[in-house]
């Protein structure tokens, strides 16, 4: 008899002012077609510390992996598909895919059209120790049209009052090593984003040669069009089962 091909564990990781939630409809698909599947709580504390915590996350799997990520995401799946040989592929879902050096804000700033920048406030806070930092907030009458425009209301403002804080540093720390320069990459490009401009969609895939699928979506997209997603994600473990 011969051997049954292990699927791989699909790691999911979501970006800024989100939760795992935003993988509901991805979830279910992928463990429909039989994936194991883990929604990472990403702490949105910085790439450093973030990759930490999904590090000590893949060191619990056994087998192949499948990073995908979401926005901010993407910067920590960059750093920790390179870090860990299990990491067979890696997804971007409306996802910044950061080079070495690179941090989100540069990624943002390089071509025009981010509304990110206009759209989020800074909100001071002070640690028991004294020590002090400043995390973003989506404001509320940005979030809907500038993030989730194709989300139905009602969700899109479930999202909003269920936002979680970003520290600034996770928008400024710069990534050290860049997982898709050496394993395959696939970007889901989101065409009416209004975070992450076309422009610097298209830049980052040629950069690191990745497969591309297109969508009509906003930057929403794990949410609008789960569909898309979870087909990007089993096309991505189907070439490691193939391999």
């Amino acid at each position: 008899m011969g051997s049954q091909v292990q699927k791989p564990t699909i790691v999911l990781v979501h970006g800024a002012f989100e939760d795992a939630s935003i993988w509901n409809g991805v979830i279910a698909r992928l463990q429909s077609q039989g994936f194991p599947v883990i929604a990472f709580g990403n702490p949105l504390l910085g790439v450093a510390v973030d990759t930490a915590y999904l590090r000590s996350i893949l060191n619990r799997i056994q087998g192949p992996i499948v990073l995908a990520a979401h926005s901010y995401g993407g910067a920590v799946i960059t750093q920790a598909g390179a870090e860990d040989a299990k990491v067979k592929a890696l997804v971007y879902a409306a996802a910044i895919m950061p080079a070495p050096g690179e941090a989100a804000s540069n990624l943002l700033e390089r071509y025009p059209g981010s509304t990110f920048p206009t759209s989020v406030e800074p909100v001071k806070y002070t640690l028991p120790d004294g020590t002090s930092g400043t995390y973003l907030l989506y404001q509320a009458d940005k979030f809907h049209s500038n993030v989730a425009a194709d989300v139905p209301g009602r969700d899109a403002a479930l999202m909003f009052i269920t936002q979680r804080p970003m520290n600034l540093a996770a928008l400024n720390e710069k990534v050290t090593e860049a997982g898709w320069e050496t394993k395959p990459s696939w970007q889901i490009r989101t065409l009416q984003d209004l975070a992450i401009p076309v422009d610097e969609q298209k830049f980052e895939a040629d950069r690191a040669h990745a497969h591309v699928l297109e969508v009509d979506s906003s930057h929403s997209v794990t949410v609008s069009h789960p569909d898309v997603v979870a087909a990007a994600i089993e096309q991505a473990a189907n070439s490691i089962s193939n391999e």
